[in-house]
């Protein structure tokens, strides 16, 4: 039998189903022009899993995500409004656990780490790479791979990372290409070549800004990330992937929650019922993401053997 918690929970998802069938149905499309994917938060809903949220989610309705600008996953307008892949799956996450979610802008990973661990945020959706380091303090849920691209303006003569040595690469502060990078840099030198310069940068926008300027002969991000950049910006910019060879390798990609609040294994489960309903298909193709589709969710993998 249906307590007055859930009664009343179940009236409130009529509600949100109309929002979101307003807000993110099969008629709005995501910055890629591709239709967003609806979301049937009825259909979702997992009580159980609501009923394990951690009391203060539960008592306030919400999980907050923090979010730096990073198309294709988080696109943030002038008004500070949100649209991407992250919202998409983020609604979807809330419909299975019955709560809303809300994006914060921050300014990059080290302020979405921060905060977190202040108690700011409940969640960071990244796209970051799931390490043993970030497993000291963080559950990290792996949803999706990456490799890491290059992209730079048409008329530059790289056609290779390799000619990527002894030139500038920007690239976001504390992301995943940071780690490539280093792999990049110790493979020109194996092959006598200088080592790629690094430039560490707040977010998306400002790495496009340092190519853009000439501040920087080309920026790293996810593939992912690149296709959009270049698809926004028709025939301006070109781009290479890094071979493993030149000290690539796939990344598991994590959403990241605080250990001592306990939301990371219910996040899990949530993603679990998102596989299994097909609604992470849904979300990816929409976005282009199939590429680095994963075929399960699973948590804390980077510390284990």
């Amino acid at each position: 039998m249906m307590t007055l918690a859930r009664f009343a929970l179940a009236g409130a998802l009529g509600i949100v189903v109309l929002a979101l069938s307003a807000c993110g149905g099969g008629s709005d499309t995501t910055p890629s022009g591709a239709k967003a994917p609806s979301v049937d938060a009825q259909a979702l809903f997992r009580p159980e899993l609501h009923d394990k949220l951690p009391k203060a989610i539960q008592d306030k309705g919400e999980i907050v995500f923090a979010g730096d600008p990073h198309p294709p996953y988080r696109v943030v307008a002038q008004d500070g409004t949100v649209t991407g892949f992250d919202p998409d799956l983020q609604k979807a996450l809330g419909a299975v656990l019955g709560v809303k979610t809300r994006i914060e802008v921050i300014a990059g990973l080290p302020a979405a780490l921060t905060g977190m661990k202040a108690g700011r945020f409940d969640a960071f959706n990244g796209p970051v790479k799931d390490t043993p380091a970030r497993e000291k303090d963080f559950d990290n849920v792996v949803y999706m791979t990456s490799r890491t691209a290059y992209l730079f303006k048409q008329d530059s003569d790289v056609k290779d990372a390799a000619d990527l040595c002894g030139k500038t690469v920007a690239y976001v502060s504390g992301s995943i290409v940071e780690g490539q990078l280093e792999g990049l840099s110790t493979w020109c030198a194996k092959a006598t070549k200088p080592a790629v310069k690094g430039q560490p940068l707040a977010d998306t926008n400002a790495t496009v800004l340092s190519v853009r300027s000439g501040r920087a002969d080309a920026l790293g991000a996810t593939q992912a990330g690149v296709l959009d950049i270049q698809n926004a910006a028709k025939g301006q910019y070109k781009y290479v992937l890094q071979r493993d060879e030149q000290g690539a390798g796939v990344d598991q990609l994590a959403l990241l929650a605080p250990k001592t609040g306990g939301l990371g294994p219910v996040l899990l489960d949530a993603f679990r019922v998102l596989f299994e309903s097909g609604q992470y298909d849904r979300i990816m193709k929409a976005y282009g993401l199939t590429d680095v589709a994963v075929d399960a969710p699973a948590l804390n993998v980077a510390a284990k053997p």
